[in-house]
């Protein structure tokens, strides 16, 4: 009985549409070995998918990884800590983005410009100390421009003072799991024992491109601000892959004599977001160079594959032992895309875990299985099944209610 029930859900599976899966699993012939269940595919961990670097390139540390599935495509010294200059302002713009979410900011507060924001170096929007700008624009600021005054600003706004704002980027980078960084301030300027790395710059880059927010700021190339006393600052966005690379639509730059120069930047083709880090290079145009490269590389090697949504049922029914029906209805209960080599879907194996049948009662959204994951005989992730509906014990107590029910509705 197993074997008929368990293994078209392997081929009805490998037959899934690429989106919008609605059709039933089949679940009606022989089976296939279960495989031990496998861990959840990670958020941004394990090997890339090429043991060989496909690429040289001339920076200190790089990855790229496509954020939907989090796998890793490529990475070189990825996990070696290092300063990144202005990309630091990744998690300063992530936490901007998260307040305002949380609404304990608008972007129409107003934002009053102290002393310590003023006399910011580097990269500014040029600050009156007592100037009133809009989070807004600092925000715009600080993604376009890069501004070290504008992140000063929001920075108190948001926590009071730069050095608690670095305590509260701190914790949030321990949060999304970044092992390698510890942040002294806001900005990245120069700071003894402040670094991260670049895998941990991919972290924190995606969690900010997961905001639409942020979009309608990184895709600006060219504006000014109005300093309200007939001065104005033109902004020019310090990411020029915008224009020089077809899909890119935001990412961070910076630049050091420590750091050298980096960048974390995304690009979108086809359906498909890659990002790529390159930290360390010896020059801006190197820095976009390596980037455009790994880009290359990822969107004419790589695609997409959904292998399974939530909530698909499953052609046919689990038999159940002692209960009000003798059967069970069952849906997938995870959601799974892989990103994969061009060409290579049929590498991808599904392995069916059933049991031959189910004992009563039964509760809606019940684990009673699993189909596994496997690539290159490697499981990579375990997708539940589930039950769909509810099987109430078959017996004396329940068979009384009913028709204790039954009676009672008569009159």
């Amino acid at each position: 009985m197993r074997t008929r029930l368990v293994s078209l859900l392997l081929i009805a599976l490998l037959l899934l549409p690429a989106r919008g899966m609605g059709a039933e699993l089949d679940l009606n012939a022989p089976a296939a070995s279960p495989e031990p269940s496998a861990e959840p595919l990670p958020e941004l961990s394990g090997e890339p998918l090429l043991e060989s670097p496909p690429m040289t390139l001339n920076c200190a540390s790089a990855l790229l990884l496509e954020p939907e599935s989090g796998q890793v495509i490529f990475e070189l010294n990825a996990d070696a800590p290092r300063p990144v200059a202005s990309v630091t302002k990744v998690m300063t713009i992530l936490l901007t983005l998260e307040a305002i979410d949380a609404g304990r900011i608008t972007l129409d507060d107003v934002v009053t410009t102290s002393p310590d924001a003023a006399g910011m170096g580097g990269s500014q929007v040029l600050l009156d100390v007592g100037e009133r700008q809009s989070v807004s624009l600092l925000l715009k600021s600080m993604i376009v421009g890069s501004a070290n005054d504008a992140a000063v600003a929001l920075a108190e706004t948001l926590y009071g003072s730069e050095e608690l704002c670095a305590a509260q980027m701190n914790a949030r980078a321990e949060a999304l799991g970044m092992t390698s960084t510890h942040f002294v301030n806001c900005t990245g300027l120069p700071a003894e024992g402040q670094h991260t790395s670049a895998r941990d710059v991919a972290i924190m880059s995606m969690a900010m491109f997961s905001h639409p927010l942020y979009f309608q700021y990184s895709r600006i190339w060219l504006d000014e601000v109005d300093h309200g006393d007939g001065r104005t600052t033109q902004l020019t966005n310090t990411n020029k892959l915008i224009r020089l690379y077809t899909g890119c639509d935001g990412g961070k730059t910076g630049s050091t004599d420590e750091a050298g120069y980096c960048i974390s930047a995304t690009a979108e083709r086809g359906g498909m977001r890659l990002i790529a880090v390159v930290l360390g290079a010896p020059s801006g145009a190197e820095r976009f160079e390596a980037a455009k490269e790994m880009f290359d590389y990822g969107f004419a090697n790589y695609r997409l594959y959904p292998v399974a949504q939530r909530g698909t049922p499953i052609r046919g029914r689990l038999p159940v032992v002692g209960g009000e029906s003798d059967s069970l209805a069952l849906e997938l209960d995870g959601d799974l895309t892989l990103l994969i080599l061009k060409g290579s879907e049929q590498d991808i194996r599904l392995s069916p875990n059933l049991p031959e049948s189910v004992e009563a009662p039964i509760e809606p959204g019940e684990r009673i299985g699993s189909v596994n994951v496997v690539v290159e005989g490697k499981n990579v992730a375990a997708i539940p099944i589930v039950a769909s509906e509810a099987i109430g014990a078959k017996g004396l107590f329940p068979g009384l209610c009913r028709f204790w029910q039954n009676w009672i509705f008569q009159f």
